[in-house]
């Protein structure tokens, strides 16, 4: 009996050892966690903002030309307010004249419409056009379906790249397969609508800068 009494006396000092060595020990605070501070009875908790991201939103009028990126370039027509649901809502009624098609647009979903490019940006892209094209050796399906992205990103310089390296210099079919000819007249009349809203011109002499631009109009020449 008395050995048991002996154990347990051995246990506790082992207990208060260990209790007063973590008493000593001071907690340590991980760089990911926060120190926690406690507040009185007067002062009040700061609150920090979260700032939103800036969002720019555009506002276009009647007649303006506009960019869809799916369609092309096309006008508005009408700024009209329907009731959805019990919600007014404001939608641009905008005419693709090349598609003879009339889109309704959110005027809230700017992401979805650009402004016309300036004339700087014109004449940036006769310069691609007069640049040499791109030869890639990668099978036709993956380049056509690049060039399609491109088509419909609804960015003038890509739109212009996909006319430089698709031009074959040649308006005989035999030159070009029937994909690759539609992809290229669908990127070159896109580009040739936006050329004919920033510059104003009637649709003949925008056909002539573009087609000399891409050395085209060499060969209708020679041909005459």
């Amino acid at each position: 009996m008395p050995k048991k009494k002996k154990t347990k006396k051995v246990k506790i000092i082992k207990k208060t050892k260990i209790s007063k060595i973590k008493s000593k020990i001071k907690p340590r605070v991980k760089a990911n966690e926060k120190k926690t501070t406690s507040l009185g009875p007067d002062e009040k908790p700061e609150i920090k903002k979260i700032k939103k991201q800036p969002t720019e939103k555009r506002i276009y009028n009647l007649k303006d030309y506009v960019v869809y990126p799916k369609h092309g370039v096309g006008k508005i027509i009408a700024v009209e307010k329907p009731t959805i649901g019990q919600i007014d809502v404001s939608v641009y009624k905008i005419f693709i004249e090349k598609e003879k098609l009339t889109l309704s647009v959110p005027t809230n979903q700017q992401s979805k419409l650009r402004s016309i490019s300036s004339i700087n940006q014109i004449n940036k892209c006769i310069s691609i056009l007069k640049t040499k094209p791109k030869i890639k050796r990668t099978m036709w399906s993956r380049r056509a379906q690049e060039y399609d992205q491109k088509i419909n990103s609804g960015k003038i310089y890509e739109l212009a790249e996909v006319v430089k390296d698709l031009n074959k210099n040649t308006d005989i079919i035999a030159d070009q397969s029937y994909s690759e000819r539609q992809l290229f007249e669908k990127a070159y009349e896109r580009l040739k609508s936006e050329f004919e809203a920033v510059l104003k011109i009637n649709p003949e002499d925008v056909q002539k800068k573009m087609d000399k631009a891409l050395g085209r109009i060499q060969i209708s020449q020679t041909a005459e």
